[in-house]
C-alpha cells in the first residue's frame, strides 16, 4: 500500500519592516501568528519572534556583516524541505524581501522546487529610515525623485555594479544607500568625480526606526569622517540631497521621553507585549528576553479537594498574575460554572495580581499593603477571620510554602492548587551574540524567578559585565533581595510594586538624569 502523500505547504515571504515591531503589514503579522514554523532574519523584530505562541517552531538564518549563520543555498533548501512537510513557513525578513533582501532569489528557487509561495511586501528602510529621522526622500521643492543604492559589492565581485558615475549627476533628487558603511569612502568620492557638489547635505542613519537611532548629519565632503568619527555600524543607510536639510524641522523620535534608552525586559514574552508597547509609545528601544517562560498544570486531585469544600469561610489566595491566568483558564475548560466564585472571598498578593482579577471583572476583598507572599499571609493570619476558613493558595511549581504554613498555624485548612509550572528558557548564542553587541540601558527584573533565569543563562562574568554600567530595576523588595544574592547591585526600586510604578520611575529618573550606560 502505498503512503499517502503530504500536501506541500505555503511559503510566505514577509516583509518585516525595518526594525520597530509596529512596522509590520496587517498581512503579516497574521500569517505570522498563525504559521507552522518562522524561518528569520538577523534585522528581523526580535519581538515579533520572541511573542510567537509556543508550539510554533523558530528556525535563525540570519547574518550579520558577511557572517552567515546559514548560507544562503542552506536556507533555499530548508524552506524547500520544510513546506515538503506540509508546513506552511513563514520567510520573515527585514524590511521588503523584494529590495535588497535576495527575496527574488528564494522566491525563484521555490517555483523551480514546485513549492507555492507567497510575496508579502514590508516597509522598506530606505523609506522608514528617513522618515524616523524627519528626512523625507521626496519633497515638492527639493527632491522630485528618489534613489535606492546598494553601496555593499556582492561577494565575487571587486567593483561595485552601481553606475555612480551616472548616479552622481542626477539633480534634484535624492540618494539612499542601503549597505554602505564599509564602502562609504568609496562611494563618496565617486559621486565627487561625477560631480555632485562636495556641500551637497548628507545623513546617516544608523539602526533608523529603532528608538536608539542614530542620525549623523554633515556634507557629501564631510560625511565620512563624520560617520568614523561617531563609529557608526551596521545596519546603517546614507541619504544623499536638499531633503536632508529637514531633518532639523522634522525630526521628532527625540521629544519622547525615554527616547535612546534600551530596557531589557526579562518578563515572560506571552505577559508582556503591553509593556513592550508602553515602553515603545514613549521611545525606548525594548529588548525582549524572556528569562522565564510558564505552562499549564493541571492536578485534578487538589481539583476534587475544592469541590468538596464544606467551609461557608472561603477563600482564593492569588500570588501571581499567573495563577490568576491559568487558575480562570482551567475553571472554564473544566466546565465550571463562573458563578460558583462568588462562594470564596479573594485575596491578592499586590496591585499587578489584583490588576489581572480585575481583567476579568473581580476585585479582591484583600490586598496587602506590601506585595511580598510572607506579608500577605502575615496580614491574613492577623486582620482576618482565618480560623476554621478553607483556603485555595492558586500557585506554581516555584512559590515558597509560607502562605500554607502561616494560615495553617492560624488555624485555616489550606490547599494547594498547582495551576502552572515555570521553567528558564535556554537562551541560543545567536541571543547572547545581540544582547552584548547592543547592551540594555535597564534591564527590568519583574521577579525572582526572572533574575535566577538571567543568571542561568550567562556565566557569573558575563552576568556582571552586562549588568556593570546599567540600571538594574527591581519590582519590589523580595525581587531586590534575589538581585543581590547574585551579587548584582539593584539601582532603582519600584515605589509601588507594580510594572506601571517601574515604568513611571524610569521615566521620573531618566528625566533628571540619563539613563544610558556608562560603559
Amino acid at each position: 500500500m502505498t503512503a499517502k502523500r503530504t500536501k506541500t505547504g505555503v511559503v510566505y515571504l514577509v516583509g518585516s519592516g525595518p526594525g520597530d515591531p509596529d512596522l509590520i503589514t496587517v498581512k503579516g503579522a497574521r500569517l505570522l501568528a498563525s504559521c507552522d514554523v518562522v524561518v528569520y532574519d538577523a534585522l528581523a523584530p526580535d519581538e515579533l519572534v520572541v511573542s510567537l505562541p509556543a508550539n510554533i517552531e523558530r528556525r535563525y538564518v540570519g547574518k550579520r556583516a558577511g557572517r552567515h549563520s546559514l548560507p544562503q543555498n542552506k536556507t533555499n533548501e530548508l524552506l524547500v524541505s520544510l513546506a515538503r512537510k506540509g508546513k506552511n513557513v513563514v520567510r520573515l525578513k527585514g524590511g521588503d524581501p523584494f529590495v535588497f533582501g535576495r527575496g527574488g532569489e528564494e522566491a525563484q528557487y521555490l517555483k523551480e522546487h514546485g513549492v507555492p509561495y507567497e510575496i508579502v511586501p514590508g516597509i522598506t528602510a530606505g523609506v522608514a529610515g528617513p522618515a524616523y529621522a524627519g528626512i523625507p526622500t521626496t519633497d515638492r521643492a527639493r527632491a522630485s525623485f528618489v534613489m535606492f543604492l546598494t553601496g555593499h559589492k556582492a561577494a565575487d565581485k571587486e567593483l561595485s555594479s552601481v553606475p555612480w558615475d551616472w548616479v552622481g549627476q542626477a539633480k534634484n533628487g535624492t540618494l539612499v544607500v542601503y549597505m554602505g558603511v564599509s564602502e562609504l569612502p568609496n562611494i563618496v568620492s565617486a559621486l565627487q568625480k561625477a560631480g555632485m557638489a562636495n556641500n551637497t547635505p548628507a545623513a546617516a542613519i544608523e539602526r533608523g526606526t529603532y528608538p536608539t537611532q542614530r542620525v549623523i548629519k554633515g556634507t557629501l565632503s564631510s560625511i565620512a569622517t563624520e560617520v568614523d568619527r561617531f563609529e557608526l555600524r551596521p545596519p546603517s543607510l546614507f541619504v544623499f540631497g536638499q531633503t536632508v536639510e529637514l531633518h532639523k524641522i522634522l525630526s521628532w523620535m527625540e521629544t519622547k521621553p525615554l527616547f535612546g534608552l534600551r530596557v531589557m525586559v526579562a518578563r515572560p514574552s506571552d505577559q508582556a507585549g503591553w509593556v513592550y508597547r508602553q515602553l515603545r509609545d514613549l521611545g525606548a528601544e525594548v529588548l525582549p528576553l524572556p528569562t522565564i517562560a510558564t505552562e499549564r498544570v493541571h492536578d485534578s486531585d487538589a481539583w476534587k479537594k475544592i469541590e468538596i469544600i464544606d467551609s461557608d469561610n472561603r477563600w482564593l489566595v492569588f500570588t501571581s498574575e499567573n495563577g490568576v491566568r491559568y487558575f480562570f483558564e482551567l475553571w472554564r475548560e473544566t466546565g465550571r460554572d463562573i458563578r460558583g466564585i462568588a462562594a470564596f472571598k479573594i485575596a491578592a498578593v499586590g496591585i499587578g495580581t489584583a490588576r489581572a482579577l480585575e481583567a476579568v471583572n473581580l476585585t479582591p476583598d484583600f490586598v496587602p499593603t506590601r506585595a511580598t507572599t510572607a506579608e500577605l499571609a502575615k496580614q491574613m493570619a492577623a486582620d482576618l477571620p482565618i480560623e476554621h476558613a478553607a483556603v485555595v493558595r492558586v500557585r506554581g511549581n516555584l512559590g515558597d510554602d509560607r502562605v500554607e504554613a502561616t494560615l495553617r498555624e492560624a488555624g485555616a485548612t489550606v490547599i494547594p492548587l498547582p495551576v502552572y509550572r515555570t521553567y528558564y528558557p535556554d537562551w541560543t548564542p545567536e541571543t547572547k551574540e545581540k544582547l552584548f553587541a547592543y547592551p540594555p540601558d535597564v534591564i527590568m527584573l519583574t521577579s525572582g524567578s526572572t533574575v535566577d533565569g538571567l543568571a542561568g543563562n550567562l556565566s557569573r562574568g558575563k552576568l556582571r559585565e552586562l549588568c556593570e554600567g546599567a540600571v538594574v530595576q527591581s519590582i519590589g523588595p523580595s525581587t531586590s533581595d534575589t538581585i543581590r544574592s547574585h551579587g548584582i547591585t539593584v539601582t532603582l526600586e519600584a515605589s509601588i510594586h507594580s510594572i506601571p510604578s517601574m515604568i513611571e520611575g524610569l521615566v521620573a529618573v531618566h528625566h533628571k538624569k540619563s539613563l544610558k550606560r556608562s560603559s
